[in-house]
């Protein structure tokens, strides 16, 4: 039921799964920006619920990672409220869509709930395979919550359906930038945004 829930699933969730958290949130935002202002239109968080956790619990309760922030908020998203948490068992069964960074972390995701291997991606496979969804196909785009989660659902289905019983690809793997300074999350944070941008324009064209 609505709204349309996706979990973003990194190691210690204060880089990579909070980058793809928030900056899924803000690719919807932007797309209800665009809209014309006569058209009704939900807050975004009854569209969309985007959160986060991590395989180990190590860094929990802990703020984002501060480079990691700084790519959010450099590309005009919010960081105020996150905390880090690990990942349970309930988070995914409530998921329509996870978004892991490896393929090592799908692994774990679905050790926990074998049954969620159709809505349970690793973030740069989803993005490899989304442009294969044929768009017309899908159930019509509006800025309500009952049309973004039958929409949201469809797209996932469409992209299991890409995958075809084939795995995620080395290449699909976000590396890990922790410590290793703001270049690499900024390359890192323009991989997430690729994928996440085109989830958004998937939920509202």
């Amino acid at each position: 039921m609505p709204p349309f829930t996706v979990l973003h699933v990194c190691m210690g969730n204060i880089c990579r799964s909070p980058m793809a958290e928030r900056l899924l949130v803000l690719a919807v935002r932007e797309r209800l920006d665009r809209l014309d202002p006569a058209t009704e239109v939900s807050p975004v968080e009854e569209l969309l619920h985007s959160h986060s956790a991590g395989t180990g619990g190590w860094h929990a309760g802990e703020e984002m990672n501060p480079p990691a922030a700084r790519q959010v908020i450099a590309r005009g998203g919010e960081v105020d409220g996150f905390a880090a948490r690990k990942l349970r068992s309930d988070q995914i069964d409530a998921a329509d869509l996870v978004l892991t960074a490896t393929a090592d972390q799908l692994e774990y995701v679905l050790a926990l709930r074998p049954d969620a291997a159709d809505r349970t991606f690793v973030l740069g496979e989803f993005g490899r395979l989304l442009p294969a969804v044929d768009a017309g196909a899908l159930p019509a785009a509006a800025a309500t919550p009952e049309a973004m989660y039958a929409r949201g659902v469809a797209v996932v289905a469409a992209v299991a359906a890409a995958r075809d019983g084939s795995g995620p690809q080395p290449g699909d793997d976000l590396d890990d930038p922790w410590g290793r300074g703001d270049h690499t999350f900024a390359r890192v944070a323009d991989e997430v945004e690729e994928t996440v941008g085109a989830l958004g324009v998937a939920l509202l064209p």
